[in-house]
């Protein structure tokens, strides 16, 4: 694979640095934060300049540049910690209902995907058949739904949810939801982005709701997005709190010399670049083989890359806000923002123990079959 981004990747992330940098200042962060937590002019912004659509097919209206346009402009949301659903939005909605999604369903909801009028958000948690958070009741000719997903992003601004939900014969099914048949219920997160607790007891679902095809294949496979889409969030939150840390340091005099010259600083800084480094990495090779169709072997590469956001990048947020001595537990200091954002990101689909149990499984299974691993 090319570990150089093309003309196409760069002008994305060009575009997308302008517009992060501009839109998404500390200011505008304390702003946004204090009002729930989703910056709806930034989105508009996003929606006009197209970049919503950046990872979507041309045929439904989008750029065509798949997995690696989406993680070249979620390290640029990432380096700003700006506040919008991005990663659940294109990877848990947009994506699923572009993929499978009937002609129905996406006439009816990418127009307003891609225009920033609509937002669809991801109802994802770790689990599989009988283990999943929704379960589905048979009902005259559709289902009622019965469960709660704790935590599912922009749920409280979102027009629908797309779940994967347990169904009565003991198969999975993903389905599109709109938020007027649920209950929601605001939830304090960790880098105080909008996010809520989403309720599903009671809410009515008909086959036209339902995405056609395999349920348990369309969730592994938005399950996978997902977590490289959160990978590639991790590393623009990663390489910016790192590039503070690298100037607090050079800045900051003690004994008659900048704390940077002190090997303890410099080599803990040079551990954090190594784990920036390989989540970039682990994350662009994993959206590489979403790309060009090798879903074979994007399953375990999905989960070395998440595994490596929530290990990896857990040890920068903790190292940078350590470098920056005292003033990196102020909470009213930039670098806060980057600590709270690594540790949401480390623990949202699954701990980097989870993640490793999981990949140890997918590992397993695949010599046993004398698959490449």
């Amino acid at each position: 694979m090319e570990f150089e981004f093309d003309d196409n990747l760069s002008a994305v992330r060009d575009l997308s640095e302008s517009i992060f940098a501009a839109k998404s200042g500390v200011d505008r962060l304390r702003t946004v934060e204090s009002a729930g937590g989703f910056d709806a002019d930034l989105w508009k912004v996003l929606a006009d300049s197209d970049v919503l659509g950046i990872a979507l097919p041309e045929e439904v209206g989008g750029a065509g540049l798949g997995m690696l346009g989406l993680a070249a402009v979620l390290e640029q949301q990432g380096r700003r910690v700006a506040q919008v659903p991005l990663w659940s939005v294109v990877a848990t909605a947009a994506l699923p209902i572009a993929e499978f999604g009937s002609e129905e369903q996406k006439a009816s909801w990418l127009p307003g995907l891609l225009d920033g009028s609509v937002i669809v958000t991801g109802a994802f948690d770790i689990g599989h058949g009988a283990n999943l958070r929704v379960r589905a009741e048979a009902t005259g000719d559709g289902w009622t739904l019965r469960g709660t997903v704790d935590s599912v992003s922009a749920a409280d601004v979102a027009d629908a949810v797309v779940v994967p939900v347990a169904m009565p014969d003991g198969g999975t099914s993903v389905m599109i939801v709109r938020t007027d048949r649920l209950s929601r219920t605001t939830l304090n997160v960790t880098n105080r982005e909008s996010n809520s607790t989403v309720q599903f007891d009671g809410a009515t679902v008909s086959a036209a709701d339902v995405l056609p095809g395999d349920g348990a294949a369309i969730y592994e496979w938005t399950l996978r997005r997902a977590r490289v889409a959160l990978a590639a969030l991790a590393v623009g939150v990663c390489e910016e709190a790192l590039a503070m840390a690298a100037k607090y340091t050079s800045e900051r005099i003690q004994f008659g010399r900048p704390i940077s010259t002190n090997q303890a600083v410099s080599v803990r800084a040079a551990d954090a670049y190594l784990d920036t480094e390989s989540i970039r990495l682990t994350a662009q090779r994993a959206a590489w083989l979403m790309d060009t169709g090798v879903e074979s072997e994007a399953e375990a590469a999905a989960l070395v890359a998440k595994w490596w956001a929530s290990r990896g990048g857990l040890r920068v947020v903790h190292a940078t806000q350590h470098l920056h001595g005292g003033i990196g537990a102020d909470v009213d200091y930039p670098i806060h923002r980057y600590f709270l954002w690594g540790r949401q990101i480390a623990f949202s689909l699954g701990s980097a123990g989870a993640i490793g149990m999981e990949l140890g499984n997918v590992l397993e299974k695949g010599a046993s079959i004398g698959a490449p691993v």
